[in-house]
């Protein structure tokens, strides 16, 4: 069978089981697919935001940076941004990236939303420790560090060889040194 006809399966599947569910009947079996989701944790974005942040309070406080006789510090527009960077540091700690990997499509959250990568998109994949690397046939890599997200580079390593093999795609493993 073709690819786009799975696809068609899949997304009419999951309509239809969507509309069973709401009317209280059981979901058909077609429809499922296993999806294997490998989390990471991002920090360095939301430290940043927040010495970026007290850096900003700071420099507010000092008397010079201020025009004459007025306190910055006792508006409401400056508790309001120091409160919105404040919450656009806790958005990007609670918003985990994560690579998910199915039969034939790999995905993943970029800064635009949820991306979506098809076997037939991937020129090759590329592990070394602490490091995977998907390359794409037209566009920007797909890096996935251990180090800057904490990702489980190890498992994804191994989901993705057989990722590889199933729909031969090209797979570069470079050992430790």
């Amino acid at each position: 069978m073709s690819r786009s006809w799975e696809r068609k399966v899949r997304r009419n599947s999951t309509v239809i089981n969507r509309q069973r569910k709401k009317s209280g009947a059981q979901s058909i079996a077609g429809a499922v697919q296993r999806v294997d989701r490998f989390k990471g944790r991002n920090f360095i974005l939301p430290v940043f935001l927040l010495l970026f942040t007290g850096g900003y309070a700071y420099l507010a406080t000092i008397p010079a940076a201020a025009p004459e006789g007025e306190n910055v510090t006792s508006t409401g527009m400056f508790w309001l941004t120091i409160g919105c960077y404040f919450l656009l540091a806790m958005l990007f700690f609670f918003r985990r990236p994560y690579l998910s990997v199915a039969k034939d499509y790999v995905g993943t959250r970029r800064m635009t939303g949820d991306k979506t990568l098809y076997a037939s998109s991937i020129k090759s994949i590329s592990v070394q420790p602490g490091y995977v690397v998907i390359e794409q046939v037209k566009g920007a890599n797909w890096v996935f560090s251990k180090a800057i997200n904490r990702f489980p580079t190890e498992a994804m390593a191994e989901r993705l060889r057989a990722f590889a093999k199933e729909n031969n795609i090209t797979f570069h493993e470079k050992a430790a040194k």
